[in-house]
């Protein structure tokens, strides 16, 4: 007998286990963020797959890991929409009140990122109710750093997709932390 013979189907064997292993992690992102989108109107159901899916090891996550990196996500946006912000202010010449706009959203954001942290924290030692009061502030952030763009008329916010990207991400990761908690998942 020709010793290929028994390896060609375990490999056919481990591709059809892998295969299988792949469609139900993307199976839980899919079916997570249509729970979440059909249960929160602040949730579009394209962006949390799109979210989720490009996070490092989401695909090999529990429920419980995706609800870890929904909160990394919100941590690695606030980070970057500091940073953001920062360059807006060093580069481009602005009016004094959007200049101040963009100061008061750089103290916000600033300000977020250890609540996060405090938030992932919680959300590892199960503290669900603490670390779901320090998500919604994150998302109170994002709304105020808007709304302050738009008491003015006819000034445009430069930051309107990424505070509604810290919101989004935000509801999201309150959503899978509900699931997580109440075994809903």
């Amino acid at each position: 007998m020709n010793p290929f013979s028994y390896f060609i189907p375990l490999v056919l064997f481990i591709t059809f286990l892998i295969i299988i292993q792949v469609t139900s992690d993307q199976n839980l992102i899919n079916s997570t963020c249509k729970t979440s989108s059909h249960n929160d109107p602040n949730i579009d159901y394209n962006f949390c797959t799109t979210s989720l899916q490009a996070a490092p090891a989401s695909h090999c996550a529990t429920l419980q890991g995706l609800g870890t990196i929904s909160i990394r996500l919100i941590r690695y946006n606030l980070t970057d929409t500091r940073c953001f912000i920062e360059q807006l202010m060093k580069n481009r010449r602005w009016d004094p009140y959007s200049k101040q706009c963009l100061s008061d959203c750089f103290d916000l954001f600033s300000d977020a990122i250890p609540s996060v942290n405090q938030a992932m924290t919680y959300y590892e030692i199960k503290k669900f109710d603490d670390a779901n009061v320090l998500v919604s502030s994150i998302m109170d952030v994002a709304t105020t750093c808007e709304d302050g763009f738009k008491e003015r008329r006819g000034v445009v916010s430069p930051l309107s997709k990424r505070n509604d990207d810290t919101f989004q991400l935000s509801a999201v990761a309150l959503s899978v932390m509900h699931m997580v908690q109440t075994g809903s998942g």
